[in-house]
């Protein structure tokens, strides 16, 4: 039933998308994915609209292979080998991300700790689940905390769900330990202080720590659809870019993170390499690329 049930939407939108396009009628159409965007795409295809979208996982969702076949352009955030579009209308163009998220020398870093209130005589280790949190990585920091505090400082980055129940598990917040519910405001600074950070493997925050050239371990979350998180953890780490946990590996063995951690901090040469090599994926000059695709697309309306 919720199959037929969005289909039912996806037809509603498709007729509603055409009366909009036809009163609106743009020069080109940007998509980025999502169910939402189908109708619109179809739409632009029965309107002859040029259409542009942009793939930021490393597999395609449906909706993006959908409309790939009417698409006057594609650009992705993983090398083209990861997709199975058209090279002749497709570019490796990355993904957009704040400028504050570049590369740090050993002074800036030290002077990001000194600035998130941080002893910066110790190494520091940043650990994010995103926006909402993650209940495995939270729970494995807090059974790891006292030996993660034996070899690093350690920021937790909870999420809100979750935050009460660990504030009355951990310390108060010092400059070896600290947890907050969100960072809306300075998180390049976060993460560009850190020299290892824990994280789920959303396209966009693993572009971010690209850009930082931040050593990385991705847990990433395998119920989400598609797997994509799975995928798009898997093209990096062949590269030898991150380090890949399976989260539910975290529930069997308690050690895991701890570990994993301290023989990334105990190895400064294999830091460094992970960080070259990660920081290679990373796209300044993103946005630019995909608003040139954009422009000259509609230029062929």
């Amino acid at each position: 039933m919720p199959n037929v049930r969005d289909m039912g939407l996806v037809l509603i939108g498709f007729f509603e998308s055409l009366v909009r396009l036809l009163f609106w009628r743009p020069d080109v159409i940007f998509t980025k994915g999502g169910y939402v965007c189908l109708p619109v795409g179809m739409a632009a295809k029965v309107l002859k609209i040029p259409l542009v979208i942009h793939d930021s996982d490393a597999h395609p969702g449906l909706t993006n292979r959908i409309l790939a076949k009417w698409a006057t352009s594609i650009g992705t955030g993983a090398p083209l080998k990861y997709y199975a579009y058209p090279e002749s209308i497709s570019k490796y163009v990355g993904i957009p991300v704040d400028e504050a998220f570049r590369k740090l020398s050993a002074q800036e870093k030290n002077q990001a700790k000194q600035n998130i209130g941080v002893d910066t005589k110790r190494p520091l280790l940043v650990i994010t689940g995103g926006g909402l949190g993650a209940k495995r990585l939270n729970d494995a920091a807090a059974l790891s905390l006292s030996k993660l505090l034996s070899v690093c400082s350690v920021v937790l980055i909870s999420g809100t769900k979750q935050y009460d129940e660990l504030r009355s598990l951990t310390p108060h917040n010092n400059d070896k330990f600290q947890l907050h519910a969100f960072i809306s405001r300075n998180m390049a600074e976060f993460l560009g202080a850190a020299d290892v950070v824990v994280a789920r493997a959303g396209a966009t925050t693993i572009l971010e720590l690209a850009a930082l050239a931040t050593p990385t371990v991705l847990v990433p979350n395998g119920y989400l659809t598609g797997g994509h998180q799975l995928k798009n953890a898997a093209a990096y780490a062949e590269n030898g870019a991150v380090k890949v946990i399976d989260e539910h590996a975290l529930d069997t063995d308690v050690t895991l993170l701890f570990s994993t951690v301290k023989l990334l901090l105990s190895n400064n040469a294999e830091r460094h390499t992970m960080g070259q090599k990660f920081h290679a994926f990373s796209r300044p000059d993103a946005a630019k690329d995909m608003a040139a695709m954009i422009i000259e697309a509609a230029k062929q309306a």
